[in-house]
Parts: structure tokens; sequence; C-alpha cells
């Protein structure tokens, strides 16, 4: 220190070297002193001196924190994500059917402790997929091949969801879909299904012809019954002396058109008149 300095250059190079002690140390400690959590993420506080990770611990906020430097913090995503695996699986016949398998999880929040200490961060390739896999098997093993192409579908996916959720929930992990596509029968299955498709096709196209051509014959037969009763109505309501009558009636009606004509009264057959003229 320059001897010759005035005391206020002093005092003043005095708090220079005491703020230089107390906040150097903090600017080179500042990243372990501090963690800042992503949104969608949450933290974990290992205590360096303690036991790890406290399982009872509540979980850091996604946002700034402050830490004690020997403490490391992990960083969990606890939004949902997306695991798709693809399996072979062998049905009730022993049938190998290929599909792919998608579920939706998370982590469940206040779990997150437990599932740090008792399963690990790499949680989703030791917990989730080797439960997808063994879920499927146990299901399609109750179930034959062609079901898949059944209302039984929906069954099938409903039941592996169910166990599935089972499963995850004792391993901390929330499942929230599950969604089986991409069903790849055997070739020969495939091909007998589809012939007794097309021969069930054929079956209900020759019954409904069958049905149509007794409908149409019991039209017809309605149609002959009809016809027959109004011949045996007329029939039996017709006499001579009505026809007679009726052809008088028509032979006034002519005559009183003004076409020339000559009518001769009683001289047809069975007396009716008989109508002479140029048309």
């Amino acid at each position: 220190m320059n001897m010759n300095a005035s005391p206020d250059d002093r005092r003043r190079l005095r708090g220079l070297l005491v703020a230089l002690i107390v906040f150097l140390p903090v600017v080179f400690l500042w990243g372990s002193l501090t963690v800042t959590i992503p949104s969608g993420y949450a933290g974990l506080t290992f205590h360096t001196f303690g036991e790890g990770v406290d399982p009872k611990e509540a979980p850091l906020t996604s946002g700034f924190h402050f830490k004690a430097p020997w403490n490391k913090v992990y960083k969990y995503e606890v939004r949902q994500t997306e695991q798709l695996e693809s399996l072979e699986v062998l049905s009730s016949n022993l049938l190998k059917i290929n599909m792919e398998m998608t579920v939706f999880t998370q982590p469940v929040y206040g779990k997150l402790g437990y599932l740090e200490t008792e399963r690990g961060r790499n949680y989703e390739s030791a917990v989730i997929r080797p439960s997808m896999r063994s879920v499927a098997r146990e299901v399609i093993a109750k179930y034959l091949p062609e079901e898949f192409n059944t209302t039984k579908r929906e069954q099938i996916q409903i039941e592996i969801q169910d166990q599935l959720s089972k499963k995850l929930s004792a391993n901390y992990v929330q499942l929230n879909d599950v969604l089986i596509r991409n069903i790849q029968l055997p070739k020969t299955l495939e091909q007998a299904i589809e012939r007794k498709l097309q021969q069930e096709q054929e079956s209900l196209e020759y019954e409904f012809r069958l049905e149509k051509a007794q409908k149409e014959a019991d039209r017809l037969r309605i149609e002959a019954a009809g016809i027959r009763d109004f011949e045996e109505i007329i029939s039996k309501g017709l006499s001579d002396k009505l026809l007679k009558w009726k052809g008088i009636e028509a032979t006034k009606e002519i005559s009183k058109s003004n076409n020339a004509k000559v009518i001769i009264v009683g001289g047809g057959d069975a007396g009716l008149p008989i109508i002479l003229g140029n048309q």
C-alpha cells in the first residue's frame, strides 16, 4: 500500500479489498449456489453430506432456486412423454402377431423422490418399456388372432391399459393413454380371414336375392288373386237384361250426335239397335 496516499484513498482501497474478498468467491461459486429448473421440469436435491435424495422432500418447482454449493440437483421432466414399442407376441393358438404400442406417461410429481431412489432417472427403459412388453404378451395370449379384427380389439386395448396402469402406478409413473396400431397377422391367417369374409358377403347377397324373389312372387300372387276376384264379381253381376239396357243407353247417346245415321231398333242380336251411317 502506498504510504504517501491520503487517508481517504487508503480507506477506499481497504473497502475495495474487502469487497473483492467477499464477492469474488460468490462470483466464482455462483453456478454452484443457484440452479434454474426449466418449465415442464422439477428438481430433486442430492444432499452430498446427508443421505442423498430424501424421498419425502418436496421437489423443486420450475424457476430460480438457491442451494448449498456442495449439493446437486437432478432435473426430472414431469410433462407427458411418449414411448413407442414394436412388439412380437403370441396369441392363444401360438401364432405370432406383430404390432406397435404407444403409451403416454408422466412421473407422479409427488413421488419423484421415490422414483429416483427406487427406480432411477432412466425409468423409461427400466420400468415403462419392460412393463409394456410383459402386459402386452400377457393380455394377447388370451385371444385368437382373428379377434383383433372384431369388436374385441377395443376390449383388448382397454384390458392392456388397465393392467399397464396398475403396474406403472406401483412404480410411481402415471399412465395417460395407450394406443395399439399396425397389427400384422400371419399371412396365411389374413388370407383365410379374407376368404371367410368374402364367403359371408356372397352368402348375404344370395339371401338378399332370395328374399327379393320371394317378395316379387308374393306381389304377383296377390295381384293374380285380385284379378281373379274382380272377374268373379263381374261375371256374377252381369246379366243379359243389364247388357241389353246398357246397349240401349249407349245407342241413345250416339243418336244425339250430329253425324248422319240411321238407327234400327231391335234389329241386332238380343234385340239391340243397329246403327247405320257413313261414320
